[in-house]
């Protein structure tokens, strides 16, 4: 339990003191204390203050005298603070044994939120006529740390990537490899991602603004694409597919898996819309228009001021929304499961199997990858159709949380980068368009990022060999990529800067791991193994008991970050972590002391920080290498 033993026990001890007071159903809080306010604080003074008509300082030093009376094993005194809060001391002695002993164990920072229940989170889903650029990564580093948090958290997480094949964009690279001659064999070597998205989709898109005649061929295309026979659909597939595989290379370079590809061609062909169109009726949540400008079309009303969706056009046709709804029913279980299942023909990092669906009746393997909740990570401009889809499954389910949409902003290149880059910016920020061929790829950065880092080792390290180079490099620049995309809050535009990203200084991925690197060389050079049989009370200077109290946060912070689907808390946490580390290094000698004891006790303590910024950086998807 770490830290949040010391919290139990004053909450425990708290409410016995009311229940006795014959005061109940007061929500007081207990947390760690700001600078100043001890080791613990607690609100529960000004909760009182109006039931006891008194002022909160006087209910705090009444307070603090009736819990001295208290069993206490972790706290050594309370003192009322003057501006009312009620402030506890904690008896590092115990406190110290007990947060570095349990940072030891394998299940440090485990929380159990999930209770082993399901949950589907699902991330990426980018169509499959292009490469990555940067700003998809961080969709794909939100969904992938989220995942690795809910399973930190005790959930079982079904990690899902939605394979957009069937819609506009997929058909403007069809139109360039059918109609305008564009060769499936990409020039010199060139990722089959990068040549689709750089030449066959710009290109082909250009073409339709200087002949708008052709957007009639597109459209023929577009619905070739939703019959499953038509030799469009199967080329298209063929397209897709090695669109998909190359992608798929750029996420497993990031150390980011699924557990399985959903294809919407599939889901179309499925037969799950007209399954849930015919429950929409039934619950009136769809609505047939008689008159105005949707005439004739089912519609779903808008909320106040907004504007009702259209479901099916007049014509008969669904929209896009007609997509999204069947799958998002699908993902909860309320629909029965039209699709059987089959490996993908290539091995994820780790050996983790991907599945994918499939309509074919060969060799039926069931698998179940639906959620008793769902997590959908897509960027803030799909809001509208979010919400909607939110309030829906809310009713098919009866349960408001069961459908979330994890929503982020955009993410744009710093001048000087984009310059560095090869964009043409207008001395700000660049903003991204795929359709305009106006995007970094997520491989151009982290190879740039790559051979920096290589660069920068091989200054500081001549001895090391490519090997070690290689590998140190990959860590930090994989690192870095993860880290700028998940330390802001999501509903802030992140301006993406190569220079500063991979600073050893300030809040950034490097300086982090390379405190993780300084603590492995501490403990290399002290040729020991660091050991929990120690002396914990000689650890009592205050850059000591400031890194124990941040190692013990660990679990607190997992269930922070889980409860609110919140990668920056991990990220906060490994900076203030590393941070606290840097002080107690620069102020507290660990190694040639002349006293045995105190060094073994300052090594346990060194590898304690060690072992939970590992499994820190871990749920952020980062590596901790021993050498920068």
């Amino acid at each position: 339990m770490t830290f949040k033993s010391i919290l139990d026990e004053i909450e425990n001890n708290l409410r016995k003191m009311l229940s006795d007071l014959s005061i109940s159903g007061v929500n007081f809080s207990v947390e760690p204390a700001k600078p100043g306010f001890g080791d613990v604080s607690s609100n529960v003074s000004y909760l009182l203050a109006k039931q006891l008509k008194k002022g909160p300082k006087e209910i705090a030093e009444m307070l603090s005298e009736r819990y001295s009376q208290c069993t206490n094993t972790l706290v050594l005194k309370s003192e009322a603070h003057p501006s009312g809060y009620l402030n506890f001391f904690a008896n590092w002695d115990k406190l110290n044994q007990l947060i570095l002993s349990e940072s030891y164990l394998n299940t440090c920072g485990d929380v159990d939120i999930g209770n082993g229940s399901s949950i589907v989170v699902e991330h990426t889903s980018v169509n499959p006529n292009k490469a990555l650029h940067i700003g998809h990564i961080r969709n794909i580093i939100i969904g992938d740390t989220v995942s690795r948090i809910l399973k930190k958290a005790n959930y079982k997480v079904n990690t899902l990537n939605y394979i957009d094949d069937s819609g506009l964009q997929v058909a403007d690279i069809i139109v360039g490899f059918k109609h305008f001659g564009y060769s499936q064999e990409p020039p010199n070597g060139k990722k089959f991602d990068h040549y689709c998205g750089d030449d066959v989709y710009v290109k082909t898109t250009e073409r339709y603004e200087a002949d708008p005649s052709l957007e009639t061929i597109r459209k023929d295309v577009l619905k070739d694409l939703e019959d499953g026979d038509s030799e469009t659909a199967k080329f298209a597939d063929k397209i897709t597919r090695k669109v998909l595989a190359g992608q798929l290379e750029t996420c497993w370079n990031l150390d980011v898996t699924y557990d399985c590809l959903n294809f919407e061609s599939q889901i179309i062909r499925s037969g799950l819309w007209g399954e849930i169109f015919e429950k929409l009726k039934e619950m009136k949540l769809v609505e047939f228009e008689n008159e105005g400008k949707n005439k004739d079309c089912w519609v779903i009303r808008g909320e106040g001021k907004e504007e009702d969706k259209v479901a099916v056009r007049s014509n008969g046709t669904a929209t896009y929304i007609a997509k999204d709804i069947p799958y998002a029913a699908w993902k909860l279980g309320l629909l029965e499961d039209p699709f059987n299942y089959e490996k993908y023909d290539k091995v994820q990092p780790n050996s983790r199997i991907l599945w994918q669906t499939t309509l074919s009746e060969s060799d039926k393997i069931s698998k179940d990858f639906t959620g008793e909740k769902v997590v959908t990570v897509i960027d803030s401009r799909q809001a509208r159709l979010q919400k909607i889809i939110t309030t829906l499954m809310g009713q098919f389910k009866s349960v408001q949380d069961a459908y979330n949409h994890l929503g982020y902003e955009s993410v744009t290149l710093s001048s000087d980068t984009a310059k560095a880059l090869g964009l043409e910016t207008d001395g700000k920020q660049a903003q991204m368009s795929g359709r305009k061929g106006l995007y970094v790829s997520a491989d151009s950065v982290y190879e740039i990022l790559k051979q920096k880092t290589s660069e920068e080792t091989r200054k500081r390290h001549s001895e090391m060999s490519d090997s070690e180079i290689e590998n140190i490099a990959h860590a930090v620049s994989v690192g870095t990529m993860r880290y700028e995309m998940i330390k802001q809050d999501l509903d802030k535009i992140i301006t993406f800067d190569l220079t500063k990203s991979l600073s050893l200084e300030g809040d950034t991925s490097p300086y982090i791991q390379y405190t993780h690197a300084r603590a492995s060389r501490i403990l290399e050079k002290s040729c020991r193994t660091p050991s929990i049989d120690v002396d914990f009370s000689l650890l009592k200077e205050k850059p000591e008991l400031d890194l124990i109290k941040n190692i013990g946060l660990f679990n607190l912070q997992v269930r922070d970050a889980a409860n609110n689907l919140s990668p920056k808390v991990i990220a906060r946490y490994c900076h203030d972590l590393a941070v606290s580390f840097n002080s107690f290094y620069e102020k507290s000698k660990v190694l040639e002391l002349g006293d045995e004891s105190l060094e073994d006790s300052r090594l346990c303590l060194v590898n304690s920080f060690k072992i939970v910024l590992e499994k820190a950086l871990d749920l952020l998807g980062i590596k901790a290498p021993d050498r920068m």
